[in-house]
């Protein structure tokens, strides 16, 4: 496989679109290498990662996501959390988090997640004398909940790949992605208190009603997602498709900012999005059948984990394996490559699918905001347009808090496993 990584790592020095460096160099492996063997096979094994029925949800949670950001829906999400601590220190931080966290349950994505609330709560920071650096660092790990908070597509692979109910993973993310904005939570406001940033006025009882009666509506879509699937009214599919529906009636009806013009531009993104999701899929799939196909995990996987690992000693290899990937690829095609090649060691070890698929799905959330490579740095830098180097020069404190959330799980591994447990799918 030394080809491989040469053409790989030369495609993306030579900067070519990420998809197209994990499906070339194998192509030319198996031109020189195994020149017996079909080249058809990439397309099957393509068409082989999204024939799944589990992922028919992904393209309408990317629907009703869009549907949803295109409005007001985050603007008066926003403004409801404001009203309620905007005047306690780092009340605007906290906001940010909390925003983030819910607004999670919308879009499932962490890239719409910074454009909607970064493009809103970014100004605000700002001239609440907040550094430029702290802003961002804040609000593309703040972000990084959204990918535990479901609808989560990083969720959807993981249960697709390793045969696990994606209506318990769905449920085990909601205690980590909690967890994770207490913390930061606390963080921001010691923070804040230490450096005398500016707080805001306290909000009037009247102002506040009208916030709730103004973004109320938009915590609708998780009571009928989640709260569907956990009472086991709907299957994701199903809870995916009442999201669209409720997300057409609250832009549409509710709000009355959706017109006939902007729902055509929002299928055509949605197509967009779900086509990008897609081919990630379909790429991940054809790389993790060539790592199969050549036996390479029977030859590396005793090395490095041995012959009869404790479940610990396999949860620390995963985490570490997961978190390092995903510094470097999208997440979707690390869970894609490395969860086959982890899945029989998890299964002969015992270790809980729905647990270990919450600790994946949180090292895929850390990593899109690590440096380098880190997907959310890039969608900061696009919206923002700040330098590389002025987003992630304040990251530090929020990576070191999502790690010790890592460890925290695995200590007290209810944290994720409590609501799927307790649930009725």
């Amino acid at each position: 496989m030394g080809i491989v990584g040469l053409v790989m790592i030369a495609m993306l020095l030579l900067g070519f679109p990420f998809v197209i460096t994990l499906i070339a160099p194998l192509m030319v492996y198996l031109g020189v290498e195994m020149p017996l063997v079909n080249p058809q096979v990439i397309i099957q094994q393509m068409i082989n990662g999204f024939a799944a029925p589990s992922l028919v949800c992904v393209p309408m949670f990317i629907l009703a996501a869009n549907i949803m950001t295109s409005g007001k829906a985050a603007n008066r999400l926003v403004e409801m959390i404001r009203v309620f601590v905007g005047h306690i220190p780092g009340g605007l931080a906290i906001t940010t988090n909390a925003s983030c966290t819910l607004f999670g349950a919308v879009s499932g994505s962490t890239q719409a997640t910074v454009s909607a609330i970064g493009g809103t709560m970014r100004p605000m920071l700002l001239k609440a004398g907040y550094s430029s650096s702290f802003t961002l660092g804040l609000i593309i790990n703040a972000s990084d909940i959204a990918l535990l908070i479901p609808p989560s597509i990083g969720f959807i692979v993981y249960g697709v790949v390793t045969s696990t109910s994606i209506g318990k993973l769905f449920l085990a993310g909601i205690g980590p992605g909690v967890l994770i904005f207490l913390l930061f939570s606390i963080y921001v406001f010691f923070y804040s208190k230490v450096r005398n940033i500016a707080i805001l006025d306290k909000a009037s009882w009247s102002e506040r009603w009208q916030a709730v009666k103004d973004g109320g509506p938009v915590l609708g879509f998780p009571i009928i997602v989640v709260g569907g699937i956990y009472a086991g009214i709907f299957s994701p599919t199903e809870a995916a498709a009442a999201g669209v529906a409720y997300a057409l009636v609250l832009e549409g009806l509710v709000y009355r900012t959706m017109t006939w013009k902007k729902l055509l531009g929002t299928l055509l993104d949605a197509g967009i999005v779900t086509g990008v999701v897609f081919i990630l899929v379909g790429s991940g799939q054809v790389f993790s059948w060539m790592i199969s196909f050549l036996r390479i995990p029977q030859q590396i996987m005793p090395v490095i984990i041995g012959v009869d690992p404790t479940q610990m000693q396999l949860i620390i290899v995963v985490v570490v394996a997961y978190f390092v990937a995903c510094m470097f690829v999208d997440p979707i095609v690390a869970i894609y490559v490395l969860s086959p090649i982890f899945q029989p060691y998890v299964v002969s070890t015992g270790i809980d699918p729905v647990f270990l698929g919450a600790l994946i799905v949180l090292q895929a959330a850390i990593g899109s905001a690590t440096p380098p490579f880190g997907c959310d740095i890039f969608t900061a830098q696009l919206i923002f347009r700040r330098p590389y180097f002025e987003v992630i020069r304040k990251i530090g404190p929020f990576i070191g808090i999502l790690v010790f959330s890592t460890i925290l799980i695995i200590l007290f591994p209810g944290i994720a496993t409590w609501l799927p447990n307790t649930a009725g799918i």
